[in-house]
């Protein structure tokens, strides 16, 4: 990879994070958080893009509080679609080029079969929706020079996720009911972050999606980091899972009851398939215990 100037929005978050860790030797990476560079103001993105002058801007901003977004619409939008459009509109300027990270959850999980990634989207929520709306503008904005990448049920040793919650609720309750019908893959975001790079290198351009190999629902999640944590002495009691349908656990907000994606055209190109989903949670959950001192 030719040496390359590259602007991470959320550098703080899950995605961000792990792209700062993984950057090959060749990248100046531009590291911003929200307090650094607010993406919904378009004077200020329009002026940090012009002096800065990346080649890349890797948008890993975003509003993901999927049942907060309910009640928080103009954020959510905000956030994940005026955001994106700024950044967009600033590199038509500049002449740099954009990753637009964006989410399984534009699908309205029907279909019964992976998503490609030119498949017909129907958000079911205010969060998939503003999603949506931020690939369509960068798109739109940037024709051959965006890239949008969807993954799914991302997850890492920095932030809140899914793995984390699981792991203090199963410290603190007796018996834990996980939702058992609502299909997809979890996705390490360090194995996300390298594939970003690996897409950046190869100068691709569309719509792509990504997520470790494997499938699983919630349930089967939430048992292998159980059964995961138990043997890396992250945990001391074998906790009881049950298996509980959506209508059990009803959210403000819709969730698609699949949304897997069909991810191997991505492969193909990067010339490479990511691991089962449950090797990459060991690989987290290990990284935990070196945080904890185990």
């Amino acid at each position: 990879m030719s040496s390359k100037k590259i602007l991470i929005t959320g550098c703080d978050g899950q995605l961000g994070s792990e792209l700062l860790r993984c950057a090959p030797d060749n990248i100046t990476a531009i590291a911003t958080d929200a307090e650094q560079l607010d993406i919904t103001d378009a004077a200020q993105v329009r002026e940090h893009i012009g002096s800065t002058a990346p080649d890349w801007v890797i948008n890993c901003a975003a509003y993901t509080a999927v049942d907060k977004a309910e009640d928080d619409r103009d954020t959510a939008f905000r956030i994940n679609h005026l955001g994106a459009q700024n950044l967009a509109q600033a590199l038509t300027e500049s002449g740099g080029r954009m990753l637009q990270v964006s989410t399984d959850f534009v699908f309205d999980g029907t279909q019964g079969s992976p998503y490609a990634a030119d498949a017909p989207t129907h958000p079911l929520s205010v969060y998939g929706d503003s999603k949506r709306q931020g690939e369509i503008a960068v798109s739109e904005s940037l024709g051959d020079r965006a890239l949008v990448v969807r993954t799914s049920w991302l997850y890492s040793s920095h932030g809140n996720n899914f793995v984390k919650t699981i792991l203090r609720l199963l410290a603190d309750k007796p018996e834990l009911g996980i939702i058992a019908d609502q299909i997809g893959t979890p996705t390490w975001a360090a194995g996300l972050a390298g594939a970003a790079w690996k897409m950046i290198e190869l100068d691709m351009h569309g719509m792509h999606h990504w997520s470790d190999a494997g499938v699983a629902s919630w349930y089967d999640f939430a048992v292998a980091i159980r059964d995961e944590a138990l043997q890396l002495g992250l945990l001391s009691s074998d906790t009881p899972i049950r298996a509980i349908a959506t209508s059990d656990y009803p959210t403000p907000a819709r969730r698609p009851p699949y949304s897997l994606m069909d991810k191997q055209p991505t492969w193909n190109a990067l010339g490479y398939q990511p691991p089962h989903w449950r090797a990459s949670l060991q690989s987290m959950l290990k990284e935990l215990t070196d945080d904890y001192g185990n």
